[in-house]
């Protein structure tokens, strides 16, 4: 009598094969205008839902700064606040959403919006946060660091004396050129890794390292397209924190449904 012996799977010892980076597509201005378009009727179709995320991420920052002056963290305030357009790809999500149901002809609730970032937790969403979070903490760091070097001896007892020395000093002039470019540079990293990666995620079943490759892959490959529309982000963006965090109600859904639709255009569709 033999026995038998049960000979493992020869599939089931070789490691998960990586997934390849999807074929993308050229870029032209004229995609950001037809972008624009569509994330605009995007917005005019579903107002107040699109304007809800606004409203939580304008909420949530004027909140982030009176805990800051609460605490009396005065020097946080403005590169904080200028910081905090950083994180918007992320709380974008619901937007993304939006506009993936509606450009598949779906009926969707509220309830169907508001759960996105919950029925996301076994994908990887989380991780693409913390990249997102991870690089706004070291942009507010490195403002800590050359406020250190650069005005240490600048004490600031208010709002108005952080600006005045800022503002109207030479060692100020030196700050704010320093921080400048030390912060377009993590801006643009961030940029690169998430404009494309954040809605992908959503969009299919991946790993947050080939929707971070595929987004700097079509920056490398689109840099004027892109870089103008980053260009659009950070003014609109800025723009938007003048009247009190405000503007951010409007202009996070309208670049919200933009993007989306960027992304449409810039990667190829999966093949069923």
């Amino acid at each position: 009598m033999t026995s038998e012996t049960t000979k493992p799977n020869a599939q089931e010892k070789l490691p998960p094969r990586p997934q390849l980076i999807p074929d993308t597509n050229k870029l032209t201005p004229q995609d950001i205008t037809e972008a624009l378009k569509a994330g605009f009727d995007d917005f005019l179709a579903h107002p107040f839902m699109s304007g809800f995320f606004g409203l939580c991420y304008a909420t949530f920052g004027l909140f982030f700064v009176w805990c800051l002056a609460w605490l009396g963290k005065i020097w946080m305030i403005i590169p904080a606040s200028v910081g905090f357009p950083l994180v918007a790809p992320f709380a974008a999500a619901g937007l993304y959403e939006i506009s993936r149901r509606r450009q598949a002809g779906q009926n969707f609730s509220w309830s169907d919006i508001l759960s996105v970032m919950v029925r996301q937790r076994k994908r990887e969403m989380g991780w693409m946060a913390f990249v997102t979070l991870f690089i706004f903490w070291v942009w507010v760091y490195q403002i800590r660091l050359w406020l250190a070097i650069i005005l240490r001896d600048a004490s600031f007892s208010d709002f108005t004396g952080f600006l005045n020395v800022v503002f109207l000093t030479p060692e100020g002039w030196t700050f704010l050129a320093i921080g400048t470019c030390a912060g377009a540079l993590l801006s643009a990293a961030l940029f690169s890794v998430t404009v494309i990666a954040m809605p992908m995620l959503l969009d299919r079943e991946t790993d947050f390292v080939t929707a971070m490759l595929t987004s700097v892959h079509v920056v490398k490959e689109n840099p004027v397209v892109m870089l103008t529309w980053a260009a659009i982000i950070s003014a609109t963006m800025l723009l938007s924190l003048v009247p009190a965090f405000l503007g951010l109600i409007f202009t996070l859904p309208i670049l919200g449904h933009t993007t989306w639709h960027l992304y449409q255009r810039a990667v190829v569709p999966e093949v069923d």
